[in-house]
């Protein structure tokens, strides 16, 4: 009879600490065209602004950040560029002073990808992108995946927004796409 009483207490804080998962930790799986992401519900699916993206998000801030991140996901066909290009313009959207950048490469559930992680002030763009202005916005981070899909081309996400709410969610971000982070290795990016 003891048994059974300490049977049924631990499974009744076995149910209590599952009652109180946060909303974080609960995901949903989105297709953006050939590729799945898993990703928190925390994370607002929005509008699709243009036909070259096929999913955005709007991340939540952390605390003590007052503007929300953003995560777009573009294909353009196979098109679009090769990865040290794409790497490299990214690049260049921060201002050469204070940036600090890494890349990296891994492997993923859905194909090989190359990561750069950039801090520093970002050209944040404004306005319809053919006027190419920007405002200059420090303190803030991009992580920018080029994934290669085999037999599909290459897609590209974006992550970007206030260094500590990018910085917060950046194994997330891995993990959505199925990138085995523990693999994940430096590397240079081609000049």
């Amino acid at each position: 009879m003891r048994q059974l009483s300490h049977l049924v207490i631990f499974a009744t804080i076995i149910l209590s600490l599952t009652a109180f998962v946060s909303a974080a930790d609960k995901t949903k799986t989105v297709t953006a065209k050939d590729i799945k992401l898993t990703v928190p519900t925390t994370w607002k699916q929005g509008e699709l602004t243009n036909n070259l993206r096929t999913a955005q998000f709007e991340i939540p801030a952390v605390e003590g950040d007052k503007d929300t991140a953003e995560l777009v996901v573009y294909f353009f066909g196979g098109a679009g560029g090769g990865v040290n290009a794409n790497l490299q313009r990214w690049a260049g959207q921060f201002q050469s002073s204070g940036k600090k950048q890494k890349t990296s490469e891994g492997k993923s559930t859905q194909g090989k990808y190359y990561l750069i992680d950039i801090t520093g002030v970002y050209n944040k763009p404004i306005g319809p992108p053919i006027q190419r202005k920007t405002n200059p916005t420090a303190g803030y981070q991009m992580l920018g995946v080029v994934l290669v899909v085999k037999d599909k081309g290459n897609y590209f996400l974006k992550l970007t927004g206030p260094q500590k709410t990018v910085s917060h969610w950046a194994s997330t971000l891995r993990t959505s796409f199925g990138a085995d982070i523990k693999e994940e290795k430096e590397t240079e990016l081609d000049q």
